[in-house]
């Protein structure tokens, strides 16, 4: 060990390490060089851990918004502070080389350690597109991005001399330029792009056309069961749905009208007569959600049935995600023949023909997904095609490697043979190798803290260079796997005809990529519907410190949504549309009044709902159905009822959240929800002591509150004061729990059907404050509550604006 501690290193990576680590011997700038090495050390964690547990926990192409907040924040201060670092270095190199025998002027070139920080300049500029997000409108972020490479290319060639070096750094530098100018092309052709930024008020014109030209859904319906054996509600209704999956730039005509875009007609059709359906039928290049839906199940290009399945409901998201966006993008309000059309296509089609609940919710949120892609993706599946991928992953890629071969050139002064030789002559790291370099330095560490300081500023470098090609690859694959190339895959299949599918050459390429990539997502797991969990009467910290809301809801836990919660929710859609007679076309929805009546429970219990306040509603059976969770929790046999439990107890405490967490999203006035929450937290505090609040835990806090010979429960019952919830929870869990033999099976039952129709109630809204709510938490990939609103709004469950909340009406437009 001594023998190789001590063995000598050649002479020339002594003098390459001896002017690499001089730097750190100038005690003078020691300091600076010491914050650059830490500040670039924590930065390169960071952007490790980001990429490795990102890249191997999910394939999404969005980032957490927390993340990106912070690690936008820093990199805003990282441009500033590296220049100021990279001016004291050349000073520091400028100042040595003066009090040396060398005169000033022969500092030509950057000191090694200028340089090193220079290329760390670099390397961040390259790795800042895992923060950006990638948007189809306005220019504000990468216009600073822009100046920030052109900052970096001044100081690449203004500073560096030598032919080597200058061909390097110029590399790296025509790298980030040539991410900058991606993000803009992808702006123009998203803003320009009938598929794209102006889809949603192409769709509205389809809409309104092809609904005009639609007969009423009576007649469709009986000429499906005339046509089809009497299945007219069934897989029917999905495989007659016009609505356009990919393709739709084909129907624009060339003028657009002032409510929208008029649409192209068939030769054969009269002047001004626009017949959208024929149409659809003479152009293969437009696939609608039927034509999906006609696909063979048996077709060797698909693996299994439940795969084309699978494939099918993702292209039925993308149809709907395009009309869902219409919402954020403040169109015309939807018309009833529309929310009709959508109803039957959901309520019939997808859930009557299958009964699964899993597959509608599914269905929600994949278009969710595809929703918050769409604002806040930070790798570009927006535009994702077999097309795209050619041009940006293989085309661009030669491009950009014949710039960088050309720069060299010019470089080297037109003398190719100069430029590639001064690479290794000018470079001493390439010529040595960073790993000879590193052993010599590892030798002079146990010597000199210098030596160590240049071992972690070469790990950092080689690190960077390791994150960013991670990243590319990481972009590549999510590109890749992502459901919008699918769909892209699937269109490209569709949009053919049948006998061009099955062309041997075309056919065994595109199937055979086809199959490595459903393989490839078949290994995969695929993200699945899920809500946090919150109880009130768990509360042990301050929810509303200033800095410390915003992370709060990190550490509330996150579940799947239970089958049994998303099958009651369905049914309980269903119902409304099965109870809805004649003409009438609402159901009285009155904050959970409903449930109770059907149960038989109106009279006994009808105080518990009477509030105005929906937030005052939920917190009063939340804390009932906490305190029934701990004291009558059902036993694992009883199926029925354990079945409801889950039910009640999991949208409790997700509707409890919301009021803690997303006041913004209830049909109600933000602070007024805020200050119910409030007040019932000191009336918690209040009834349990200060203590007990802060220490004790949800069991012992139950039977303290519950048990009737406790002095500061003799004064509760039904309270007509707002900041008297927790007793009228408490209140409301003994009239559960004392029920009778003959309704005690009920009691789970009862909470189940009134949670259920809480979560309904709350989640339609078509106000732009509940709107604007929903597209803020859709860079957080989304809220449960947000793919009850996708669904409500698709299938018309729209409740009216109205100040008395315990008497409103949900109407269901269908």
């Amino acid at each position: 060990m001594d023998k190789i501690r001590n063995r000598p290193c050649p002479a020339e990576i002594q003098t390459y390490v001896g002017n690499l680590t001089s730097s750190y011997t100038n005690k003078s700038n020691e300091p600076s060089m010491v914050a650059a090495s830490v500040i670039m050390f924590v930065l390169a964690g960071l952007f490790f851990n980001l990429n490795l547990f990102s890249g191997i926990s999910d394939v999404s192409a969005t980032l957490d918004p927390k993340v990106r907040l912070f690690l936008t924040s820093a990199l805003s201060l990282f441009l500033p502070v590296m220049s100021y670092l990279l001016s004291e270095a050349k000073n520091a190199a400028y100042t040595t080389m003066s009090s040396s025998s060398t005169t000033a002027s022969a500092v030509t070139d950057l000191s090694l350690r200028a340089g090193l920080i220079l290329a760390w300049m670099l390397l961040v500029e390259l790795l800042r597109k895992k923060v950006d997000e990638i948007r189809m409108r306005g220019f504000s972020g990468t216009i600073q991005r822009a100046g920030r490479v052109i900052w970096l290319g001044s100081l690449v060639f203004f500073n560096i001399k030598s032919a080597g070096r200058k061909a390097v750094f110029s590399i790296l530098w025509i790298l980030c330029a040539t991410k900058v100018l991606q993000r803009i092309a992808f702006t123009e052709i998203g803003k320009r792009s009938y598929a794209h930024g102006k889809n949603a008020r192409l769709i509205s014109s389809y809409m309104s056309q092809i609904l005009e030209q639609e007969p009423p859904h009576h007649q469709q319906e009986a000429a499906q069961v005339h046509t089809h054996g009497g299945n007219g509600n069934g897989n029917e209704l999905l495989r007659t749905c016009k609505y356009i999956v990919m393709g739709e730039e084909k129907l624009v005509d060339i003028e657009p009208t002032a409510d929208g875009y008029k649409l192209e007609k068939t030769n054969s059709d009269p002047p001004g007569y626009h017949s959208i359906t024929k149409l659809l039928a003479e152009n293969d290049s437009i696939v609608t959600v039927g034509k999906i839906w006609e696909l063979d199940d048996k077709d060797k290009f698909f693996a299994s049935q439940e795969q084309i399945q699978r494939l099918k409901r993702i292209c039925l998201s993308f149809a709907l995600f395009k009309l869902l966006r219409r919402r954020f993008e403040h169109l015309p309000v939807v018309a009833k023949e529309e929310t009709d059309n959508s109803h039957r296509l959901i309520l019939r089609g997808l859930y009557g023909e299958t009964r699964s609940a899993e597959a509608v919710f599914q269905v929600m949120h994949d278009e969710i997904n595809f929703l918050s892609e769409y604002y806040h993706s930070v790798v570009p599946v927006v535009l994702a095609s077999p097309f795209f991928l050619f041009v940006n992953y293989f085309l661009l890629n030669i491009i950009v490697a014949i710039l960088c071969f050309m720069t060299v050139i010019l470089c080297g002064n037109g003398d190719i043979g100069y430029a590639f030789h001064s690479i290794g002559e000018d470079n001493y790291t390439l010529q040595s190798g960073v790993p000879n370099i590193v052993l010599c330095l590892v030798f002079r560490a146990t010597k000199s803290p210098q030596a160590f300081f240049s071992i972690v500023d070469l790990s950092i470098t080689v690190l960077l260079f390791v994150i960013f090609f991670y990243e590319e690859v990481w972009e590549f694959l999510v590109f890749l796997l992502s459901n919008w190339f699918v769909v892209s895959l699937l269109y490209n299949y569709t949009a053919k005809p049948r006998w061009l599918r099955k062309a041997t050459l075309r056919g065994a390429f595109f199937w055979g990529g086809f199959s490595i990539i459903m393989w490839l997502r078949s290994k995969m797991a695929h993200p699945r519907v899920t809500f946090r969990q919150f109880s009130v009467l768990n509360i042990r910290w301050p929810l509303k410190l200033p800095l410390f809301a915003t992370f709060t809801s990190l550490v509330v836990k996150k579940e799947v949504v239970p089958n049994s919660v998303k099958k009651s929710i369905m049914d309980y859609l269903a119902e409304l549309e099965h109870h809805r007679g004649g003409s009438a076309s609402h159901y009285a929805l009155d904050c959970g009044r409903s449930a109770l009546r059907r149960n038989g429970l109106s009279d006994q219990l009808w105080w518990a709902c009477k509030s105005d306040s929906v937030s005052e509603v939920i917190l009063t059976w939340h804390i009932a159905t906490s305190i029934m969770e701990v004291e009558r929790r059902p036993a694992a046999a009883s199926t029925m009822e354990a079945t409801s439990s889950r039910v009640a107890i999991k949208l409790s405490k997700y509707c409890a959240y919301l009021v803690a967490f997303h006041p913004e999203l209830l049909p109600e006035n933000p602070e007024k929800v805020e200050l119910v929450f409030e007040k019932m937290k000191e009336e918690l505090k209040d009834i349990i002591g200060c203590r007990e609040y802060y220490l004790s835990l949800l069991r012992t806090r139950v039977h303290s509150i519950i048990k009737p010979q406790s002095r500061r429960n003799e004064a509760v019952g039904p309270s007509d004061q707002s900041s008297k919830v927790v007793r009228d929870g408490i209140e409301l869990a003994r009239s559960l729990m004392g029920m009778g033999e003959a309704t005690n099976s009920n009691r789970w039952k009862v909470l189940a059907d009134v949670w259920t129709e809480l979560i309904v109630y709350v989640a339609p809204s078509s106000d732009e404050e509940r709107v604007k709510g929903h597209e803020d938490v859709l860079v957080q990939g989304g809220e449960f509550i947000t793919v009850l609103w996708a669904l409500t709004t698709h299938i018309g469950v729209s409740r009216p604006p109205t100040n008395k909340l315990a008497t409103a009406v949900v109407h269901l437009d269908a």
